[in-house]
């Protein structure tokens, strides 16, 4: 698989604009920056221009716009840029502004595509690290009736369902993955806010910057002109007559499910702030800013535990093992030439790591291949699972036999070719407690500091007659 590489942006560029919720004028200023920097955003027009990393534990706010906090520096509604970055494909840029909020601009992160574009993009030496997504992960709000839901997946998408108890906006769909083209159909989706909102959002002290011209405004309610014209009064807008209800700034939608299209927007921006770009379909049910960066904490905790997992086990060869071969023979069945593992140097309360030395006299190198012997992938899994094996029977009763049997193999993903004199390294955790004779682990195999296998094993346990 060929690597992707880190990108930044060869020039800077600025925009600038008013805030939607403060109404502030702040010039926003993009510049390069060196590898594996990410994003982060600078206040200049404050002592000392602190810098707040775009993560999502820096997260404070999540009230129509997602606020970022350190101490008492403030970002705010940073959603349009994030999304604007990851929909560009770059990974390392410092974002300066002189003011706390993000320019709202059209409502859309349309502008800040068409000056990044400008910018000019240029791919970096180091690779792209991604969050690959395991497993199933899951975020509930029963309240709301929201729920984002992560799968496995080998690419990067998102399936977006918004429903309002509204005659003008009511069920609407949109999806986003690699075929996508991110600036013309994602980007240019506006915002959107309902005009009974309106004069609550202004007492929250928000939307002071709102206007027609930034953002989607549905009526989906009669108002009377007299009305209509107080709230706008309230925003120092000009008075407009509208007979109907619908879309009250008489704009023409770019899509017919532009406000989906806008909520998939907003979900890409927030998911961006785990910090990493990631790999696996994303559903999201009614989401929201609040429920998006929760979602987005479950996923960074995930990445971390994974990077964890992911660290290669200390193995001191001078250390006299937990379980030597001979030992490993009298819990396992197999024999020469398929028993796959050689000593046994640790194990927990539901992990175990293993060791199996490759030689060149292995009888497989034979076939496998004469010119450019390789360990089959599968005998790498048969390892894998002899020492799961091992964790699984050393873990029954000492009143009989036990054998293990295979159920499943799910997530096998191979990394890199193993060769004659690699010393292959094993760790296996169990994924959930052994119920009613059933094992399900992960496991991991590493050659030094690289993984060079990983999948999920599902068996049975046996009572040998």
């Amino acid at each position: 698989m060929m690597s992707v590489k880190q990108n930044t942006i060869e020039r800077e560029v600025t925009i600038s604009g008013k805030g939607l919720h403060t109404g502030v004028e702040v010039t926003i200023t993009f510049k390069p920056a060196p590898e594996n920097f990410g994003y982060k955003f600078k206040r200049i027009d404050l002592a000392g221009e602190p810098v707040i990393e775009a993560n999502v534990s820096k997260v404070r706010g999540t009230s129509r716009g997602t606020v970022l906090k350190d101490g008492d520096v403030v970002i705010s509604t940073i959603e349009h840029v994030m999304a604007a970055l990851i929909g560009t494909g770059i990974d390392n840029v410092l974002i300066e502004m002189n003011g706390p909020e993000a320019p709202i601009l059209d409502g859309s992160a349309g502008p800040y595509v068409k000056i990044l574009n400008e910018a000019g993009i240029v791919a970096q030496h180091a690779d792209v690290e991604y969050f690959e997504i395991k497993r199933k992960i899951v975020y509930r709000n029963v309240e709301t009736g929201t729920e984002i839901i992560a799968y496995p997946d080998d690419d990067f998408s998102i399936d977006v369902m918004i429903s309002y108890n509204s005659v003008v906006l009511d069920n609407q769909y949109a999806t986003y993955n690699s075929q996508t083209k991110f600036a013309e159909e994602i980007a240019p989706c506006r915002t959107f806010v309902f005009v009974r909102e309106l004069e609550m959002l202004l007492k929250n002290n928000l939307v002071k910057g709102g206007d027609v011209d930034n953002a989607i405004v549905i009526m989906d309610q009669p108002m009377t002109n007299e009305e209509l014209n107080r709230i706008a009064d309230l925003f120092n807008q000009k008075h407009i007559e509208v007979n109907k209800i619908g879309i009250l700034n008489n704009i023409t939608l770019h899509f017919d499910n532009e406000c989906a299209r806008h909520k998939l927007l907003d979900v890409i921006g927030d998911l961006a702030l785990i910090g990493k770009r990631i790999k696996g379909r994303i559903v999201a049910k009614r989401p929201g800013h609040g429920s998006n960066t929760e979602f987005a904490k479950m996923l960074q905790k995930e990445y971390l535990k994974c990077i964890s997992e992911n660290t290669t086990p200390e193995y001191d060869p001078n250390k006299v093992p937990l379980y030597d071969v001979n030992q490993i023979k009298k819990m396992l069945p197999h024999r020469n030439p398929f028993l796959l593992l050689d000593k046994v140097i640790e194990k927990g309360a539901d992990y175990i790591i293993g060791v199996k030395n490759v030689t060149a006299n292995e009888p497989f190198f034979v076939g496998h291949f004469p010119s450019e012997p390789i360990m089959p992938g599968v005998l790498i899994i048969e390892a894998m699972a002899q020492c799961g094996g091992v964790f699984v029977i050393s873990s029954q009763p000492s009143d009989g036999d036990y054998s293990t049997y295979f159920m499943t193999m799910d997530s096998i993903k191979f990394r890199k070719k193993v060769v004659p004199g690699d010393t292959l390294i094993f760790r296996l955790k169990l994924l959930g407690p052994i119920r009613r004779g059933i094992a399900n682990m992960r496991a991991i195999a590493f050659v030094g500091d690289t993984v060079v296998c990983e999948g999920e094993f599902m068996a049975i346990i046996s009572k040998n007659k």
